[in-house]
């Protein structure tokens, strides 16, 4: 069963009740609003809300808690019940310093350290939200398009390593009806097939269900050498930039997107990441 869930943004977009409206002659691309995450637990969150995805971005935790497509199905599913693991408590986006100077940029959970996060732009078709680690040695920019969601991690603490994942459920449930894409072949796999190395460039893994007009994606903007690896979990995926095993390889900023195209194509998800590097 999938998880279903509506929110407030994107009504705001349907009624046009966002602010700026009139500015623009129009209904805005990109909607900022303010609330919880109920499924996830019932922190405070950022509602990012866009033409192709609402980004549940938690104000603490620093991380996406969830992340809804156009019939609000989530592909994050968090929730931070202790002890859930797999099933709830390591999920979400881009979950990246673990054990490295303090643990940052997750849906808080009983191991997340907090974080400040504040709005820095808010335009028609354009949020941009910066968080900065409880100890101010990481710092990452979110930057909401209508199509995607950029999250660059810009500050590296000193002497430290990180890795961004994906770790969620495709189609709202991890099952069999699940499957992936990546830069490496064009190749529908399973989704319980691993990958591991690097991925050629365009570095990329998408993320489809059979019963879904769409897939998620990732794309790590720079090219590099680091490993790229994909398992599976019974009850979640665990696509890392960046990691094998619990090795973390990153040290420097880098830039990386999430989002859905609305196609089940090896060749338009390739295209797609392809034009956001071209836009660099």
């Amino acid at each position: 069963m999938s998880t279903f869930k509506v929110s407030m943004g994107f009504f705001m977009i349907a009624l046009g009740l966002a602010a700026g409206c009139s500015q623009t002659g129009g209904n805005p691309s990109v909607v900022l609003s303010h609330g919880i995450d109920a499924s996830a637990g019932g922190d405070e969150a950022f509602i990012v809300s866009t033409e192709t995805a609402t980004y549940y971005l938690e104000k603490s935790g620093g991380g996406l808690s969830s992340m809804l497509d156009k019939d609000g199905v989530d592909w994050l599913g968090f929730h931070k019940a202790p002890g859930s693991g797999h099933k709830g408590e390591y999920r979400g986006f881009p979950n990246a310093i673990h054990r490295q100077d303090g643990n940052y940029f997750h849906a808080m959970n009983a191991g997340t350290d907090p974080s400040t996060s504040v709005v820095q732009r808010e335009d028609f078709d354009h949020v941009r939200i910066v968080t900065t680690s409880e100890n101010a040695q990481w710092e990452g920019i979110w930057d909401f398009y209508p199509d995607r969601l950029d999250f660059t991690l810009s500050r590296v603490s000193a002497g430290y390593k990180y890795w961004v994942q994906y770790e969620g459920v495709p189609g709202g449930e991890m099952d069999r009806s699940d499957f992936r894409y990546s830069s490496a072949d064009q190749e529908r796999r399973l989704i319980d097939e691993a990958f591991i190395g690097d991925l050629p460039a365009p570095e990329w893994m998408a993320f489809g269900d059979e019963n879904s007009p769409r897939m998620l994606y990732m794309l790590q903007h720079k090219d590099d050498e680091h490993p790229n690896d994909y398992v599976s979990r019974p009850d979640m995926t665990v696509l890392g930039f960046g990691r094998r095993n619990k090795d973390k390889f990153l040290t420097t900023p880098q830039t990386f997107s999430i989002g859905f195209v609305e196609s089940t194509d090896w060749e338009d998800i390739s295209e797609k990441a392809s034009s956001l590097l071209s836009k660099n």
